[in-house]
């Protein structure tokens, strides 16, 4: 597993064997900041939910994101991070929550322009937290979701105000990412 581009690109990421945390392939990775970057979207502020190893928030500020919180409720999985970041020298850009996501989303202030989501595959919550994000103040146009999931488990084309405007597919594994827009049902 390794940073796949920006100004640390070809830095290798520390992982932990575990059957709970199911690191983001560098081939997911890969097709999912393909598409972000074909959106020009504004990296400013970055929420990785569920972050495992870090891999995907560490890849966005690989990629020019100024900041990110990264969100993981697993001890060791936090050590990783902590230890990825500091090997791609860019913790002054981050800070980790040790914590379950939904008590995470309940103190959050500012708003975030890119959110990824890589809950476990038998999370049975990834539609509750996606209902939430919407109904979120840290939310707002022109905001993204990346949604990781199982291709079994498919997930709702709106959430409030996000809509999906793209669904990635790699053998088992199913990306949705939506994108805020104003007309959207609440």
């Amino acid at each position: 597993m390794r940073v796949i581009a920006g100004k640390v690109k070809g830095h290798r990421l520390k992982y932990v064997s575990n059957t709970r945390l199911r690191p983001t392939s560098d081939i997911i990775k890969g097709a999912i900041f393909s598409c972000l970057d074909s959106m020009e979207l504004d990296y400013a502020r970055v929420l990785d939910l569920y972050a495992g190893t870090g891999a995907l928030g560490i890849e966005a500020l690989s990629r020019g994101a100024d900041w990110v919180d990264f969100v993981e409720r697993d001890p060791k999985a936090c050590e990783i991070i902590k230890d990825n970041l500091v090997h791609t020298k860019l913790s002054e850009q981050a800070h980790i929550y040790r914590s379950t996501v939904k008590k995470t989303l309940s103190f959050l202030k500012g708003k975030y322009m890119l959110i990824l989501m890589d809950p476990p595959y038998a999370d049975t919550t990834t539609s509750d937290i996606l209902q939430i994000l919407a109904d979120s103040p840290i939310v707002g146009e022109g905001s993204v979701i990346v949604a990781e999931h199982a291709d079994k488990k498919p997930l709702q084309s709106v959430y409030g105000c996000f809509e999906q405007i793209k669904n990635l597919n790699h053998g088992d594994t199913n990306v949705s990412i939506y994108q805020y827009t104003a007309g959207g049902q609440s």
